[in-house]
Parts: structure tokens; C-alpha cells; sequence
């Protein structure tokens, strides 16, 4: 069965000063953050058994990061990415560029909130829940439509963004947002998703296979990751 994999972008310049950078276009790769999509390329490089196999689907956010990721992984796979729109990092508003723990600590409080079934508390100036769904979840409906279902069912890669793929995940697949909270997503990992008679089922979060265990731990401290 194809499945939908929600890879977050490599490193950026903005992650290692630990910045609030949402708005777009964003922040470029640093040069590790390119050698992480090469590896990521290397690692999940699909064997085509026959020419006329046209492979994965490779896409990306309009962010300049998301698109220097996908676009180093399609070079790998001599693949080309395209761009969708709406999936884009959740927005920080009157938080954004900030660097300092106390624009940290509002963010993530309200990141707490939505995982625990608040999902209209706003960010100061940005976004709710609600509205990162709203933008997000018909790209992701979209692409299953067109890729992940039929006899010509095909993989699909969407580089996208730490927060938002955690979010957008949980909230597809029912997984508990206590785990999802608490578990990192680090550059170029990604959340492997199935789609099957209308569901989504999830088979990876970053490093950890399903079925997901429940935890009980605070939301991690990098609240982009």
C-alpha cells in the first residue's frame, strides 16, 4: 500500500539560534541541514523495478527550507519536487523571530493547550489549531485522493515542518496527543502514514513503529520539533 510521509526540512540557520521563524519565506538550510537531506535521500532511495516506474511523489511547503530539502532529496533520486500550498509551519505571529525562553515558553504553552483539546486557543497574532487545520488538512486530503489511492497508488514525500507535522498527524490518525507532545520530530525525520478505506493509520514517528505507547511527559523543548 502507498503511504504518505511527512518529512520535517533539514537544519536551518533559525533552529540552531533557536528562532521563532515561521513566516514565509523562512530560513535558509545551514550546510549540515543540506548533508541530513542527502542522507535522507540515500536512505529512502526507492529501487525502480522498471523504467516506466515513475517512483514516489516528492513535494514541499512554499518554505525556502522545506524547498532546499525536497529539492536535495529529489537530486538524489533524480526526481523533481513541486510545491504545495498550506502547509506551511504553524504561524507564530507576535512571536515570530523571537529567540528568547519566555516567546519559547508562550509558544509551547499554547502548542500544550491544543494537544489537550483546546484547539482555538491562539498564538499572540497567529494561528489556532483550528486554523492550522483548516489550510492543512485539504492539501493532505488532496494528495491522498490523487496518489495514495487505485491501481497507480504511488508514495508520497511532503517536506514540511516540525509543528505542523505533529499536529496535523495526530490529529489524522487519533494518536494520543500526550505522545505526541512528548515526542520529538528532529530534521529530516518524518511521520509515516497509510491511508486505507478512508483512514489513516499510522506505522512510524520519527524513530518509534507503531503501536505507540502512551506516555505522560511534557511537551518537548523544542516546540518547532
Amino acid at each position: 500500500m502507498a503511504r504518505l510521509y511527512l518529512v520535517r526540512h533539514g537544519e536551518t540557520t533559525s533552529n540552531v539560534m533557536r528562532r521563532l521563524d515561521t513566516a514565509l519565506p523562512g530560513a535558509a538550510l545551514t550546510d549540515f541541514g543540506v548533508r541530513q537531506a542527502v542522507r535522507y535521500g540515500l536512505e529512502n532511495r526507492a529501487d525502480r523495478r522498471e523504467e516506466s516506474d515513475p517512483g514516489p511523489v516528492l513535494l514541499s511547503s512554499q518554505a525556502t527550507r522545506a524547498q532546499q530539502t525536497a529539492e536535495v532529496i529529489g537530486s538524489v533520486w533524480g526526481a523533481d519536487a513541486e510545491v504545495v500550498s498550506g502547509v506551511y509551519e504553524v504561524q507564530a505571529g507576535e512571536l515570530e523571530d523571537r529567540t528568547d525562553d519566555e516567546a519559547h515558553g508562550v509558544f509551547r504553552d499554547i502548542l500544550d493547550r491544543w494537544y489537550s483539546g483546546d484547539p482555538d486557543a491562539p498564538i499572540p497574532g497567529g494561528e489556532s489549531l483550528t486554523m492550522v487545520l483548516e489550510r492543512y488538512l485539504p492539501a493532505v486530503t488532496d494528495l491522498a485522493q490523487r496518489y495514495l489511492t487505485g491501481p497507480d497508488a504511488r508514495d508520497v514525500y511532503l517536506v514540511s515542518h516540525g509543528a505542523a507535522i505533529r499536529l496535523v498527524a495526530a490529529h489524522l490518525a487519533g494518536i494520543d496527543g500526550k505522545f505526541a507532545a512528548a515526542t520529538h520530530l528532529p530534521n529530516t525525520g518524518s511521520v509515516e502514514l497509510e491511508y486505507t478505506d478512508g483512514l489513516w493509520v499510522p506505522h512510524r514517528w520519527g524513530a518509534t513503529r507503531a503501536p505507540f505507547q502512551l506516555v505522560d511527559e511534557p511537551l518537548v523543548a523544542d516546540p518547532m520539533g
